[in-house]
């Protein structure tokens, strides 16, 4: 039986697809905190759980006869490290085999603020005795790919990264990989370091953008308080606008780049390139 959390999730929609076609639908367990969002999974044999990080009274009944169990790290930065604990804690009454845990790329030595959390909750993991996998997740290039629309508007992207490499891939190259860990052997106690194959400075994905769509569209480099100030003034909450701007100075730090290929040997494929991102996103702007 394998579990995932945050299965109605953007990645653990993507999951759940892989596991589906891997695994039979009444050995997978959708634990979510709200199960009428994953009605359709239910629909085709899933087992549908209610599961709320925050409410431990709901793990228990969750993860009870569960194997392997995907934790996809929650969405409340800032108040991440007591809800994995309790996910942690649960999993372990529950006599859970395998912890398989989404945390972010070279976590322990990561320059961005988001690093504190996952870093936290690695080490919840070891002092729990659990076995476990570290699938430390490089940038998705979705996250660039959102301010597509405003670019196309403006005629440029901006942010902080610099000349910074960014070795993205996309959301379903990783849950590509949280697929591959659940339905195979010999990962417990292997740490991921998963990262596109390729990178590119953000000013190379604006010469993309240029390329496809035959406009100028350019590059504009801020200072990180610069590029969080023009964050807040279109109307992004200060927290969001800290977390982006802080990612991007982590980028031109060396934060994003990895270049081990393990994400594409994990997966026996390629990592999606850059040019068919864009081309899918431009396709939705």
């Amino acid at each position: 039986m394998i579990a995932v959390t945050g299965a109605s999730g953007q990645l653990g929609r993507l999951v759940m697809e892989g596991l589906l076609a891997r695994v039979p639908a009444e050995n997978i367990v959708a634990a979510v905190r709200n199960p009428a969002k994953v009605a359709d999974l239910a629909a085709r044999g899933v087992v549908v759980r209610a599961a709320d990080y925050a409410k431990p009274e709901t793990l228990d009944a969750a993860f009870a006869g569960v194997d392997r169990l995907l934790l996809i790290s929650s969405s409340e930065v800032g108040g991440r490290v007591p809800q994995h604990r309790n996910v942690i804690a649960a999993a372990k009454r529950a006599g859970v085999r395998l912890v398989v845990y989404t945390s972010i790329l070279h976590a322990d030595v990561t320059p961005l603020g988001l690093g504190a959390e996952h870093r936290e909750t690695e080490a919840l993991l070891r002092a729990s005795g659990l076995p476990h996998v570290l699938l430390r997740n490089g940038w998705y290039t979705e996250n660039y790919l959102a301010s597509l629309p405003a670019a196309l508007q403006h005629g440029a992207f901006a942010g902080s990264a610099g000349d910074g490499r960014i070795a993205s891939a996309a959301r379903a190259d990783y849950a590509a990989a949280a697929v591959a860990v659940l339905t195979g052997e010999g990962h417990a106690g292997k740490v991921y370091e998963l990262a596109g194959d390729t990178s590119y400075a953000l000013a190379e994905l604006a010469v993309e953008v240029s390329r496809q769509t035959g406009r100028r569209i350019g590059y504009t480099n801020l200072s990180q308080a610069e590029y969080r100030a023009m964050l807040v003034g279109v109307g992004l909450p200060e927290p969001i606008a800290d977390l982006l701007a802080d990612s991007d100075a982590g980028a031109a730090r060396g934060g994003l780049f990895d270049e081990g290929h393990q994400l594409s040997a994990l997966i026996g494929r390629p990592t999606t390139p850059l040019a068919v991102m864009v081309e899918a996103a431009l396709k939705k702007a």
